[in-house]
């Protein structure tokens, strides 16, 4: 049956990923207690690791339904087994806030990190937390609006000064000119011509 491997499978890269935490050297030793401490409340108060508190259950919902569709007959125990070993590993979110934190104490000083946290937690941060998202989308509404006007006035501007220019620089027309034809032929509009003689064509016989 495959969950049996299955379940080694997940037991062994389980078994692997401690190994490499508790071989990996430790960075940034440098970082005092004390500076971590106020990194851990800077992140705390952006809730810097929110967007990740899916990440458990849906690998175990994903676990599940895949477990649950090569062994049908074993759904209840699947389920159970699943629930009950997602839940030993919540414990390991503590490790994703201490990464956070150094990660922090890395780039802002002590002092930064507590500015930080003193900000957002005080009521302006908070809101500033809350509605930055909504901000943030009218925004980026009144940006794509003004980029189209801007866009659209260049174009508009820089079309009418080309245009002006082409027209300068094209030369004038000659005018037509006005004077009798040069063999006293009769004129185009059927006038009489310049000597008073007969059409050739009315000529008496």
């Amino acid at each position: 049956m495959m969950l049996p491997k299955r379940v080694r499978r997940l037991s062994m890269l389980l078994a692997a990923s401690a190994v490499l935490a508790l071989s990996s050297p430790v960075f940034a030793q440098d970082i005092s207690e004390s500076h971590l401490k106020a990194a851990r409340a800077a992140v705390a108060a952006i809730h810097a690791t929110d967007s990740f508190d899916n990440i458990l259950p849906q690998a175990a919902a994903a676990l599940e339904s895949q477990l649950i569709q090569k062994n049908p007959d074993m759904q209840e125990l699947i389920g159970k087994t699943v629930a009950e070993k997602a839940l030993g590993l919540a414990s390991r979110r503590a490790d994703l806030e201490k990464e956070a934190a150094m990660a922090y104490a890395k780039v802002f000083s002590e002092k930064d990190l507590n500015d930080i946290a003193t900000f957002y937690s005080s009521e302006a941060g908070k809101k500033l937390l809350d509605s930055g998202p909504a901000v943030t989308r009218d925004l980026v509404k009144a940006a794509d609006i003004w980029q189209n006007g801007v866009a659209r006035d260049l174009a508009q501007q820089v079309g009418e000064t080309l245009a002006a220019a082409a027209k300068a620089k094209a030369p004038a027309a000659p005018a037509p000119a006005a004077t009798a034809p040069a063999d006293g032929s009769a004129p185009a509009d059927n006038s009489a011509p310049a000597d008073n003689s007969a059409p050739a064509d009315d000529s008496q016989n």
